[in-house]
C-alpha cells in the first residue's frame, strides 16, 4: 500500500470563496489485481475531490477545482484571515446639500 497527502484548492462559483483540503490517497491493489486509489479525509473514506464537493462559506454545490499547487503560486486568491480595517476617514458628499428657509 502507499500513501501520499495530497492538498486540493477549490473555488465556490455562487460566492467566489477560495479554500484547500488535505487528502490522504492510498494506493491500493484489489483481489482482482487491479489498482485503486482510496481518497481519505480525516480518516474516512471520501469521493475524489473532483465530485461532490460542496463550499463551505455557502453550501453551493457549483465547486471547480485548480490544479495541485496552484494557490501556492496565486497567493492573491487566498483571502486574509482577518478582514482589512476600516477606514477612519469620514465620507463626503460632492453634491451640495439643498438649503431650506
Amino acid at each position: 500500500m502507499n500513501e501520499e497527502v495530497k492538498v486540493w484548492p477549490f473555488e465556490c462559483r455562487n460566492c467566489w470563496h477560495v479554500w484547500e483540503e488535505e487528502y490522504i490517497v492510498r494506493r491500493v491493489t484489489d483481489r482482482h489485481g487491479n489498482e485503486v486509489d482510496v481518497w481519505m479525509r480525516s480518516g474516512v473514506s471520501v469521493q475524489p475531490p473532483s465530485s461532490g464537493t460542496t463550499c463551505p462559506h455557502c453550501g453551493s454545490d457549483v465547486v471547480t477545482t485548480f490544479p495541485a499547487g496552484y494557490l501556492a503560486t496565486h497567493p492573491e486568491l487566498i483571502p486574509p484571515a482577518t478582514p482589512p480595517e476600516p477606514d477612519a476617514t469620514p465620507l463626503l458628499s460632492p453634491v451640495r446639500r439643498h438649503i431650506t428657509y
